[in-house]
């Protein structure tokens, strides 16, 4: 089976994990539509066999209408990525309601209202993926970030769900949980946590390297290569799994 034409939806494509997941899929012949919230953005990176479109995965009725735009231009979403989600720590004791809202109406109510929409016109297809791109701290607590490591353990579950709701169809569900990935996150919350442990900037990224078990940061292509794979023939029967990319036993 070959991917060539079919239509590809990445939330947050225009950088990091969800650029480098756009860039493998169209070296693949299939049409990505890449959304984030700043069109400059996405009209930077956006190359032949992309469209950039700006969408807000907190507002409901822009998804909506987006994905209802994306789908008239380039055909049923057979791929969905929901990437799009912010990576930022903050104590308990510190956490305000607004804080806690936006985290999860961007990492998880934004997941869930892209992978519905985009199911809509998937389920007229033969075959689909949906694949999460979560992170390790949905698998585990994660230190001094409840409130993302909270967003993160929702996702998955979500995900598991959906493959169970979808046993014995064409379509599977999947999330990807990387470690610390070489984006421009990790380079925002060097400063963040450098100023919230009171360390350097070099130690902050030294605690981040550290955190994954082969000691360096993950290449964003590194997670394109693990969707490649969830979408290749031969991985019909991976479903409802979460797909560790640690560089080493979680």
């Amino acid at each position: 089976m070959s991917l060539a034409g079919k239509h590809a939806l990445i939330t947050g494509g225009g950088t990091g994990i969800g650029l480098a997941i756009a860039q493998a899929l169209v070296a693949e012949g299939v049409h990505v539509t890449i959304t984030g919230r700043r069109q400059a953005v996405l009209d930077d990176v956006a190359t032949d066999g992309m469209t950039g479109l700006a969408m807000d995965v907190r507002d409901e009725a822009d998804v909506t209408a987006k994905i209802a735009a994306a789908v008239d231009k380039n055909g049923p979403i057979q791929i969905c990525i929901p990437n799009a989600g912010i990576a930022e720590g903050k104590a308990v004791h510190k956490t305000t309601m607004e804080f806690w809202r936006n985290m999860m109406a961007t990492n998880l109510d934004g997941a869930f209202i892209t992978i519905r929409e985009s199911l809509a016109s998937m389920r007229q297809t033969d075959w689909g993926r949906v694949i999460t791109i979560a992170s390790l701290a949905g698998l585990r607590g994660l230190q001094g970030a409840a409130c993302y490591s909270a967003s993160k353990h929702g996702m998955i579950g979500l995900t598991r769900s959906l493959s169970e709701d979808y046993l014995g169809t064409p379509f599977t569900f999947n999330a990807i949980c990387p470690g610390y990935v070489d984006t421009p996150i990790v380079a925002r919350n060097t400063t963040s946590i450098a100023n919230r442990a009171g360390v350097s900037e070099d130690k902050a990224l030294s605690m981040m390297i550290n955190a994954n078990r082969h000691q360096r940061l993950i290449a964003p292509e590194e997670v394109a290569s693990a969707v490649m794979w969830l979408c290749r023939p031969g991985s019909e029967s991976i479903n409802g799994q979460t797909i560790e990319i640690a560089g080493g036993q979680v």
